[in-house]
């Protein structure tokens, strides 16, 4: 995750590239609930960095990593397509009702394509960051999204330019031991 970056555009070609690869990442079901607001115009960009706490950020030493990245990608999901999908004939019970959802995978399969876009940005020479969205019904509004889906979060893509590192890296990693289980937990 960087929080600053070059002032350098990217082409639209770099972005369907990456684009494209996050397409790609898996949906339960297909249900392909998945969709990006892709944000370029200035305008744009500067409103959603203060709908998503930028000028908090740039207090605390930070660079203005959503308004002055080259483009702004806006991660949305529509639980409401899970739900159609898993209503379908093929995906229905044996009693002819929808699956319960044990978890939302609706969230895990959005999640799946940022990490694409992540390592499609890197492959591409780029870097990225992410800030999720705290204000639904603001972002909705600004950039159009339909109501059934929901903006979960804004990646900032540009080339990298010197960064303030996250206080939070101090932490470190955990121990390995505490992040893999063999067998059992």
């Amino acid at each position: 995750m960087v929080r600053h970056f070059q002032d350098k555009k990217i082409s639209d070609e770099v972005l369907n590239t990456i684009l494209r690869t996050a397409e790609k990442a898996p949906s339960a079901g297909f249900s392909q609930g998945s969709a990006f607001v892709v944000i370029k115009d200035i305008r744009i960009k500067t409103k959603l960095a203060e709908l998503q706490g930028e000028s908090e950020y740039v207090k605390s030493g930070f660079h203005r990593w959503v308004s002055e990245a080259p483009a702004a990608l806006v991660a949305c999901v529509s639980e409401k397509i899970y739900h159609d999908r898993y209503r379908e004939p093929d995906k229905l019970k044996e009693d002819g009702t929808e699956i319960e959802w044990p978890t939302p995978y609706w969230f895990f399969d959005i999640g799946a394509s940022c990490m694409l876009i992540f390592l499609a940005a890197v492959d591409q020479g780029l870097a990225s960051a992410f800030t999720g969205v705290t204000k639904v019904e603001e972002v909705r509004k600004l950039l159009g999204i339909p109501e059934h889906f929901q903006p979960v979060g804004v990646i900032s893509i540009g080339y990298p330019d010197k960064d303030v590192p996250s206080p939070s890296l101090k932490r470190g990693r955990k121990p390995w031991r505490d992040f893999v289980h063999f067998d059992r937990w």
